[in-house]
């Protein structure tokens, strides 16, 4: 193993998901010898039912942001006795890089990952998935929830009807509409040009929310560094891509990866 033989590993949650969608994940990466941890964003440690009945009126989560969130799992990190592997998906992913930059971890892999700050998301079906989550001429005093219909664009788009309604009932959970609008922010900011330890981005063709190529410019944003840097684009994955039937295909490169850096 390499990776610093780090045997830690930390799992980001992305935003509109409950931190349970790593549960599969953490049980078999503790089943290859990992200690895991899945740490939930403030004021979101509860059940989705639990938080769905909070909705609109969490004032604690609506005025929470991305500063913050970054700065509860860097808290978290610093507490571990030896730094971790860091993985993130979706807003996640992103804070995986950001953390990743500060040198908190001994390696990172973003999966699906809102671009960093610089990274244009010029693409429609990033616009058209995300841009109810900004809360635009809306109280920022109020969180936002995911209908099942955007939940079907932006997560679960060539899935079974019986799996996006059940997956919609297992994951989704309320959002911070400020927590959505720091992508856009200097809390989203990555220095690209920073040597850092491995990184990994992955991607799926069939994302309506990250689109592959959305990740590829993510990649290729990083610059002459010198580090370790590696995209890879799965076939036949969505956003959903932490609980679709090919997550353990995934888990397994990921695990390839950290073995070969």
């Amino acid at each position: 193993m390499k990776s610093s033989d780090s045997k830690t590993v930390v799992f980001v949650t992305g935003a509109f998901v409950t931190n349970s969608g790593w549960d599969q994940w953490k049980t078999y990466f503790e089943s290859k010898g990992y200690k895991t941890h899945a740490p939930a964003w403030p004021y979101k440690d509860g059940t989705p039912a639990e938080l769905r009945n909070r909705q609109p009126n969490d004032i604690q989560l609506a005025e929470l942001t991305l500063e913050e969130v970054i700065d509860s799992y860097a808290d978290f990190i610093k507490k571990l006795p030896e730094k971790p592997i860091i993985i993130g998906h979706s807003l996640g992913g992103l804070m995986t890089q950001v953390l990743i930059n500060r040198g908190l971890g001994v390696a990172g892999v973003a999966i699906h990952s809102v671009p960093p700050q610089g990274v244009f998301p010029y693409e429609f079906s990033f616009l058209k998935a995300g841009w109810k989550a900004l809360g635009l001429f809306t109280s920022l005093k109020k969180t936002y929830l995911m209908s099942l219909s955007d939940w079907q664009y932006a997560f679960t788009n060539g899935m079974s009807l019986e799996d996006q309604k059940k997956s919609y009932e297992e994951n989704t959970i309320p959002e911070s509409k400020t927590v959505a609008r720091g992508g856009l922010t200097s809390a989203a900011k990555v220095d690209f040009a920073k040597p850092h330890v491995p990184l990994l981005l992955t991607s799926g063709d069939k994302d309506n929310i990250i689109p592959a190529h959305l990740n590829n410019r993510n990649f290729k944003a990083y610059k002459n560094s010198g580090s370790v840097l590696e995209y890879k684009e799965f076939p036949g994955r969505n956003h959903f891509v932490l609980g679709q039937s090919t997550w353990k295909e995934d888990a397994d490169y990921i695990l390839e990866w950290l073995d070969r850096n």
